[in-house]
């Protein structure tokens, strides 16, 4: 992975950004909006999903919603960092609602396979990517209003992770999180803790003070927090600040990784956001079902 920038971050430029925070899930889902116009974004929405009973609901993304509305905002884009593993998203629902196209890295195909496979999904499920409106490369460009959106490539979380510089601001789904809680997990399918490790240099060239906004945060014995720098990261994320090696990065990553259950909601996450956030197709029955794979990581 080169450990360049594919673009020059406009700093001058400073997107409002508003958090909403879903507690069931601990991620926090952002409006960004242009600041010399109404138009905005969505990333990383969330849909609930009451595992025990099976029920799906919208509160969190009505409230968004209602945001979006009350401020007279128009809706351009639906953003996905990555797939999700660890919630469903509500992208499909809040597109139905407020327009918007919805993008994701490039490499979902990649994802789609893999997880294609696990699931045993017939030939009906397309692997190409072509649930989203937009798959973004390494560079890629796309505006907000007046604001233009780089996407970086910085997969190791995943193979599709992407990262959104916007302005002075960067959006970095799973790939880090705050300083006194490190960085995400590299041990789903495909993940790769050398890749991650690359990934996190490229966002630490990021200018010093660029705005650091995280997908997920556990509060670690604190109230829930969304908001870093790049200086604060590089120089004390308590996994890889300034002076920590590839090498010993990778050695911590892989023993954490060893430690930490799957999360609780994996199995119908993965299935809903490959699909760009749609449920599997009804059965003859017209109900829809999730797939449970029996014993997979113990193979």
């Amino acid at each position: 992975m080169t450990k360049t920038l594919p673009f020059q971050p406009v700093l001058s430029c400073q997107p409002l950004v508003v958090p909403f925070f879903d507690e069931g899930t601990y991620t926090f889902t952002y409006v960004v909006k242009d600041p010399h116009s109404n138009a905005c974004a969505i990333i990383d929405s969330v849909m609930e999903f009451d595992f025990s009973a099976g029920e799906t609901r919208y509160q969190g993304a009505d409230r968004i919603i209602r945001y979006v509305q009350e401020h007279q905002l128009q809706l351009q884009w639906i953003l996905e960092t990555h797939v999700h593993a660890d919630h469903l998203s509500a992208a499909p629902y809040i597109q139905e609602r407020l327009g918007g196209k919805l993008a994701i890295g490039k490499n979902i195909v990649q994802v789609q396979e893999i997880f294609g496979r696990i699931f045993n999904e017939s030939d009906d499920f397309k692997r190409d990517g072509s649930q989203f409106d937009q798959l973004l490369g390494d560079g890629d460009q796309m505006s907000i209003g007046g604001m233009t959106v780089y996407a970086l490539h910085t997969p190791g979380h995943t193979p599709a992770c992407m990262s959104f510089v916007i302005g002075d601001a960067v959006f970095v789904g799973d790939t880090l999180f705050m300083p006194d809680s490190g960085t995400a997990r590299a041990d789903f399918p495909e993940g790769d803790a050398h890749q991650l490790y690359q990934s996190i240099q490229r966002l630490f060239l990021l200018p010093d003070q660029m705005r650091v906004f995280l997908c997920h945060d556990y509060g670690e014995g604190r109230p829930a927090q969304h908001e870093s720098t790049v200086a604060d990261e590089r120089k004390n994320n308590i996994h890889i600040n300034s002076t920590v090696s590839e090498e010993a990065f990778v050695v911590m990553r892989k023993a954490r990784d060893a430690t930490l259950a799957v999360p609780r909601l994996i199995f119908p996450s993965l299935q809903v956001n490959m699909r760009a956030g749609h449920m599997p197709e009804p059965e003859n029955n017209g109900r829809v079902y999730f797939k449970l794979p029996i014993n997979l990581w113990s193979h």
